[in-house]
């Protein structure tokens, strides 16, 4: 039997969003929830990862090489099957010594920031951007500056502002592409000049390219790293997450997947990143389809890259809804389906509950979802978003039948239209 109370514990990170809104949920809906909120394509089965990796990582078991602990920072012949498997795409070779293996590229980030840190220094964080960044940020002591990401510029950096808050103190910029969430693929002109602002400021780059593979815009993927001979660069990347997810009980990247990494990088064949880079095509071009029948939503920009979409919400062309959080609730519990919201302050009043820093991704009255799902999963659940936003729209009244009139009409939801725009 359905209930109407709303939970009102405080999520504080992403995955707490998530499980938040799923206890909000309507229990007397019969209708298999959907989550477009959490970005997990591995539980798919249309995105499961390649036999070779399963293979490998089999094989360096049954090997018998691989049981100790491995040094800090990666055994030997991973280190160079990664340089080498990086070093394609570059006009210089990485050595060895040039790559530290972590446990994921949420390792990865911590260590990096940890590296950085010293009192009183300052780093400066993408707005919208990946919220794990900011948290290791805070814990080591590090003053957050956040510079903001042009929507109507295909999210681009604006490095008017990166120019404006850095100072002495300020250690580095941090960068995701393709972007995470905005889906985002930077060209090599717009790179090329964040190295030359960080090389004009003595910052370093750190870049976030766990998606570089993910890519199938018009713009082709490029690597940050290309610009290090004009600025330090630190590279974050990641094997599928399908892989590490295998064996996680260790601070470190487990020896037995190090094991397994030449093995992976040599004979995954690019066939497999097509398959699914294919499926995310697919699904976004749904996804951007049916998004555009829906009058209250937007996306400023397609994605190219990685697999989320953010969303703008046109709240003067709905009623009954304040802002985001107040939507993503209301649509749990409607629909059983789960949208985050896109503002990591968001507070509603009517439900009492209310979302701390760093818990989303810092745009108010934006949504986040990910297009990552099965294609029934896909289509059910856009379905169940038109109709909530058909049910929750405003509605006008004409107040004759004259052509006049419904012209008046007409004018009115187009001023709606565009003063939400503006907004």
């Amino acid at each position: 039997m359905g209930t109407n109370v709303l939970k009102t514990e405080t999520p504080t990170s992403i995955d707490d969003a998530v499980y938040f809104l799923k206890e909000n949920l309507n229990v007397g809906d019969h209708r298999p929830s959907i989550s477009f909120g959490f970005g997990d394509p591995s539980c798919f089965e249309c995105f499961r990862t390649t036999p070779i990796a399963e293979d490998a990582i089999v094989e360096a078991v049954r090997s018998a090489k691989f049981n100790s602990y491995a040094p800090t920072g990666g055994i030997l012949p991973a280190r160079r099957a990664v340089a080498d498997y990086l070093s394609r795409d570059l006009p210089y070779r990485l050595s060895p010594d040039d790559v530290y293996l972590t446990l994921g590229c949420n390792q990865a980030a911590e260590i990096t920031i940890e590296v950085l840190a010293r009192p009183g220094a300052n780093i400066l964080l993408p707005r919208p951007g990946y919220p794990d960044i900011e948290a290791y940020a805070i814990f080591n002591k590090l003053e957050i500056r956040q510079f903001d990401l042009l929507p109507e510029r295909g999210w681009e950096v604006d490095l008017d502002t990166i120019e404006a808050m850095s100072d002495e103190s300020t250690v580095a910029m941090v960068i995701i592409n393709p972007g995470n969430p905005s889906g985002c693929v930077y060209t090599y002109n717009h790179l090329n000049k964040i190295a030359e602002t960080a090389r004009k400021l003595g910052i370093v780059v750190i870049a976030d390219e766990v998606y570089g593979h993910l890519v199938y815009g018009g713009n082709p993927f490029v690597p940050m790293s290309l610009f290090a001979t004009i600025v330090p660069v630190i590279t974050l990347g990641s094997i599928a997450e399908s892989i590490n997810k295998l064996l996680v009980y260790s601070p470190f990247p487990p020896t037995l997947i190090q094991g397994a990494i030449p093995q992976i990088l040599e004979k995954t064949t690019q066939g497999f990143f097509s398959k699914t880079i294919n499926i995310l095509r697919k699904n976004l071009d749904i996804c951007y389809d049916k998004l555009k029948e829906i009058p209250c939503m937007m996306i400023t920009q397609k994605p190219e890259g990685a697999f989320f979409a953010m969303v703008k919400l046109k709240l003067l062309l709905l009623e009954d809804i304040e802002d985001d959080m107040e939507f993503c609730l209301k649509l749990a519990k409607e629909e059983s389906l789960i949208i985050l919201p896109g503002d990591r302050e968001a507070r509603n009043i009517y439900f009492l509950t209310n979302f701390h820093a760093g818990v989303t991704v810092g745009l108010k009255n934006w949504l986040l979802m990910t297009f990552a799902v099965e294609y029934s999963s896909l289509e059910d659940g856009l379905g169940r978003l038109k109709s909530f936003c058909q049910r929750h729209a405003k509605k006008y009244t004409l107040t004759g039948s004259t052509a006049v009139d419904q012209q008046i009409h007409v004018g009115t939801l187009n001023l709606a239209h565009g003063v939400e725009k503006l907004k």
